[in-house]
């Protein structure tokens, strides 16, 4: 069976609506999916799906296999862009060899990998033992399926979690991390009269995975409009609202702030805003290239955060640690430790200004002293920090029967070895042995680019590999 099915069951996902926590459409399309089939299917207490498929004729006796992917999808799209994620289609365009949404986050990840197990399913020549298809819910938020998920929902000892995006390589272990939010309560006080508002903004961000891609030296725009505004409050501006990012697994694409000043100081302060995107531009010409200054009239305000606040807020975003913290060792060119700024919101009626990061490591020990040492940057600067709950790293077996069937698999295909790897991005692999102690686990996928934000696209010849790869690893495991 070729990857055009594959595909078409991919396209049918991407008119599904299916943000992280609104997964009810996609549980629902899976559902209908089983019975149409006369599958066996299940649903446990937080929405984690299950469909199973009898092993087809001579193969009674391989081992079951679970294949597993998620239902949701990161909900990101370009600002100015009208695009409603609970209830439009995904637009996307094949261009150049890719299957690229322009505008939104394509949500190949981890659609692609709920395509190819429904291809498996829904086949009728492809020969493997007993398949249960698990479908979790809420992965890139709280991975709350993996984390509700009962001992006995499924049987199979060995699962192929269909969630990475480069082919070629099977990973067998990932990173742990846990989110870090600090909160500024925050007071107001009035504008004195003659003073003027602008908005100044940074755009056209690459963004991407605050896993895969925090190793790129990408800008991240949350800081990079502290830099400014911290120059600006020193020169006797005011600060009235800063935004910026969105998803805690994300790195941020966009940020502005709002700053009054007399208008006298309006030539001053817009000067020295264009000379920091000059500098700003010239820093990332290389590795962001598309990042843009913007700034305008904000009509409208007539309050200001309190000084020493705001000046706490801007010098902790300016000092808050973004980006690698450590390499391995072990694993040459490989991130362990990282931590992403993820997003600034000013919350005028719960009057507070909330900053989210997010941590990451191979080494589960690190983690948390990852987000001691971000903690007290905001503590330091006044705020309330809370860490979230987390989640455990995977690690690798060393005695992985289904990797050594996989990587045979692989140099039957293509007359050479795959890579083999750990992934410095959060994986459900981790939750699943708490519950399943005997799993035997690996994941790979077809080469996804700009995942978690607009642009993302999957490398269409890529997918025929992996689809090859999985068939083959279903007839021989």
């Amino acid at each position: 069976m070729s990857t055009e099915k594959v595909l078409s069951f991919f396209k049918e996902i991407t008119r599904v609506p299916r943000e992280s926590g609104h997964e009810e459409k996609m549980q629902e399309f899976l559902r209908k999916f089983a019975s149409e089939r006369g599958l066996d299917c299940k649903t446990d207490g937080v929405g984690n799906v299950l469909i199973t498929a009898p092993a087809t004729k001579g193969m009674e006796k391989a081992p079951t296999i679970v294949l597993q992917a998620h239902q949701d999808m990161v909900c990101e799209k370009n600002a100015g862009v009208q695009h409603d994620f609970t209830k439009d289609p995904i637009k996307y365009e094949i261009e150049d060899g890719w299957m690229i949404a322009k505008e939104t986050t394509l949500g190949a990840d981890c659609g692609i990998g709920i395509a190819a197990a429904l291809t498996v399913l829904d086949s009728k020549d492809i020969k493997h033992g007993k398949v249960e298809a698990l479908f979790t819910t809420s992965e890139e938020t709280a991975l709350v399926g993996a984390n509700g998920i009962k001992p006995g929902f499924f049987t199979g000892d060995i699962l192929l979690n269909l969630d990475s995006e480069d082919e070629g390589q099977i990973f067998v272990g990932c990173a742990g991390g846990l989110d870090t939010v600090a909160s500024f309560p925050i007071s107001f006080k009035e504008l004195p009269s003659g003073a003027v508002t602008f908005k100044f903004g940074l755009r056209g961000c690459i963004g991407g995975h605050s896993g895969d891609d925090i190793n790129k030296d990408r800008a991240n725009p949350v800081q990079l409009i502290a830099r400014f505004a911290d120059k600006a409050l020193d020169s006797g501006a005011e600060l009235c609202d800063i935004e910026g990012g969105n998803r805690h697994n994300a790195l941020a694409r966009e940020a502005s702030v709002v700053l009054a000043f007399p208008k006298f100081e309006e030539e001053k302060m817009t000067g020295l805003f264009n000379a920091t995107v000059v500098d700003i531009k010239n820093e990332y010409k290389l590795t962001d290239p598309g990042i843009e200054g913007y700034a305008e009239p904000a009509a409208g305000i007539r309050s200001a955060v309190e000084t020493h606040t705001a000046k706490a807020v801007v010098s902790s975003l300016l000092g808050c640690l973004h980006g690698v913290l450590a390499m391995s060792h072990s694993v040459p060119g490989m991130v362990e430790t990282s931590t992403n700024l993820a997003s600034v919101r000013t919350d005028y009626n719960g009057k507070k200004i909330e900053i989210a990061t997010m941590q990451r490591s191979n080494v589960n020990s690190s983690i948390g002293y990852a987000a001691q040492r971000v903690a007290s940057c905001f503590k330091l600067a006044g705020a309330e920090v809370v860490h979230s709950d987390g989640y455990p790293g995977w690690e690798p077996r060393t005695d992985s029967e289904i990797l050594k069937k996989a990587v045979a698999s692989y140099k039957r295909l293509f007359n050479k070895p795959p890579e083999v790897l750990t992934i410095h991005a959060g994986l459900e692999c981790g939750l699943f042995t708490e519950k399943y102690p005997k799993l035997d686990m690996i994941s790979f996928g077809p080469t996804l680019r700009g995942v978690h934000a607009p642009g993302e696209k999957l490398e269409l010849a890529s997918l025929d590999k992996f689809w090859a790869l999985l068939v083959d690893i279903l007839e021989h495991a």
